[in-house]
Parts: structure tokens; sequence; C-alpha cells
């Protein structure tokens, strides 16, 4: 029998440099990953012990066995555990990805296994990545959720937490946008608990955007905008319009649940409001892979191996991610409507 050749095994790359390849693969951003909203932090342990004081969440930090314990105010304070979700996806190179399918811009020689293993691992980093962004976007809400739409913590009922919201009233053309915008703003600024900002973004559905756009007290500076700030008959003025100190943006995502289901990550004529430039608030911990060999290691964002069947027949690609985001200001992100 001859043995399929595999430039990923022994001799080739471990678990270690296959996750590192993983991770330095070119990075497919999604809206949170282009701003940079959740930085990524890697824990040691699979669950998190997360305490909330004064509407602050913040994770409980190790100490030196034996050493002083974190104290707990009994009055303003409460802790509870999580497990970090565990997302495992796999995927397998066969002799027919390979055999008698030519390399890109090549004449004769075939497709290499590297070449294969690559596009397999891009592709999968993919999937990874729109994964992470929908757990974050569910994460600006106070929630997570898994990859099959099923509701995993709601930190607002965890913590006895209630979410801000603020009624733009768009149906009614007397309401006083502008005056919606300061309590939106205001709102933000009251929870930042001395967090810092550089401003804020307001991701809308499409319904909020145009019913937004179109209301009387806005739409002369819309229309002023849209004619000075962008060429109209050339871009799509559609995406975003700063006004009142709120720069909006539609956001118009839609995702394919593990069920088959489509999720639209922000429901229908509402919108998230959020301030930039924070520092410590929007956080993505990450646990080590279930591994025996990464146990006790502080975990990366995505891990990657590859396993070769005894027979020869393919090449198993294994990834997986274990992550938890979390808003640890979960009233900062004010829900926007319209009930008319």
């Amino acid at each position: 029998m001859v043995v399929m050749l595999n430039p990923f095994d022994a001799g080739g790359y471990s678990l270690a440099e296959m996750t590192q390849a993983i991770n330095i693969l070119p990075n497919v951003y999604t809206r949170l990953g282009q701003l940079g909203l959740f930085r990524f932090e890697g824990v040691t342990q699979r669950s998190v012990v997360i305490e909330q004081a004064e509407g602050v969440l913040n994770l409980l930090p190790t100490v030196p066995l034996g050493g002083p314990a974190t104290v707990a105010n009994r009055d303003t304070r409460s802790m509870r555990s999580f497990t970090v979700p565990w997302i495992p996806h796999d995927d397998v190179v066969t002799p027919q990805d390979i055999q008698g399918v030519r390399g890109f811009g090549v004449a004769d020689a075939a497709d290499p296994l590297a070449t294969v293993m690559e596009r397999k691992l891009t592709r999968m980093r993919v999937k990874h990545a729109q994964t992470r962004e929908y757990m974050e976007v569910n994460a600006l809400r106070g929630i997570v959720k898994d990859g099959a739409g099923v509701t995993l913590y709601d930190y607002f009922a965890e913590f006895a937490l209630a979410q801000l919201a603020v009624d733009f009233v768009l149906g009614t053309a007397g309401t006083q946008v502008q005056a919606k915008i300061r309590e939106v703003l205001r709102k933000v600024e009251t929870e930042l608990k001395g967090e810092t900002m550089t401003g804020v973004l307001a991701l809308v559905s499409p319904e909020f955007f145009d019913k937004l756009i179109g209301h009387a007290k806005v739409e002369e500076a819309y229309r002023y905008f849209s004619s000075t700030g962008a060429q109209p008959l050339r871009e799509d003025t559609r995406r975003r319009f700063p006004f009142g100190g709120i720069v909006f943006e539609e956001y118009n995502a839609t995702v394919t649940l593990s069920t088959g289901a489509t999720e639209t990550l922000i429901p229908a004529g509402e919108g998230i409001a959020f301030p930039l430039g924070t520092l410590d608030t929007f956080v993505t911990y990450g646990a080590p892979a279930n591994l025996i060999e990464t146990v006790n290691t502080m975990g990366l964002p995505i891990y990657a191996r590859q396993i070769a069947r005894p027979d020869g027949s393919a090449i198993e690609v294994k990834t997986e991610a274990s992550i938890l985001p979390v808003n640890k200001r979960p009233r900062l992100a004010v829900r926007l409507h319209s009930s008319n």
C-alpha cells in the first residue's frame, strides 16, 4: 500500500505550529473585528468566575497557592461561575481533494497537499471568525449565545441588572431626535464608571436607519451630509451618518445558524449604541484547547491540528476555539428602538 504523503506529519507541523499557522492566516475581519472592539485575553481554566460590583463585571484574578484571597463586599457584589463555551470544527483532506486537481496557475503539477491544507484552514478560520462575531454582537446586548442560537448566559438576568433603552419615537414628526440622542449619550457617560471613550457608535437595523434619516427633524441634515460628505452618485451613503454626537451605521448582518435557520444580528427596527476607545470594557476570554498538552496553558483564539488516518485514506483537520465574550459594563450598550 502506498502511504499518502503528509507534509504536515512527523518532521512537519506540531499542534503548536499548526495553531500558529491558523492564527497568522490573513484575517477575514468582521465588523466588530475591524473596529477592534473586543480585545482577546487568554485564561488558563475552562471556566471563569465573574464578579459584579456596582454594575461592572470583572474576572476574579488568580493568586499564588496559599496567598491572600480577594475579598468581596457582600452588600454590593455578586459572583457567578461561567463555563467557557467549546467550539470544535473539523474537516478532512481526502485523495479526491488532491487527485487530478491542478495547482492555480500551474499547467502540469497537481495541487500540492500543503496548498489544499492551507485552503481548508482558511475556510475553517472564516467560520470561527463569523461565530466569534455572532457571539460578540450578542455580548454587546448582554447575552451569550451558541452557534445554534441558544442563549447560554444572560448577564442582565445573572446579575440582576436592567438594560438601558431609549425610545426614539421616530413615527412622530414632532419628536426631538437630537434630544433623544443626548439622552443616549448621557446614559453612556453615566455608565462609563471610570472608563474612557473616544466616541459613540450605533449599529442599527435598516428599518431603524431608514426611519431616522427620513424623520422631519433629521431629513435636511442627512440631505446635506449625503451631498457634501460623499459623492451620492458613486458611493453608497446609506451606511454611516454622524448626527448629534453619535455615528449611526446600518448593520444588516445575517448569519446561518448550525440548525440551518437564519438570524439577523440586530433585530428589525432596533439598534445598539456603545462607546468606542474603551480600555477594559469589551473582552473575549479564551480558554485552552481540550487537549492534554494544553492543560493549564494560556488560551489562544483558535487551535488547529492534523491527524493522518492509519490506513492512509485521509488527513483529519481539527480546529477548536473556547471563547466567552463579556461586556463588563452591560448597561453601557444602550438599546435603541422606535415604538411607532
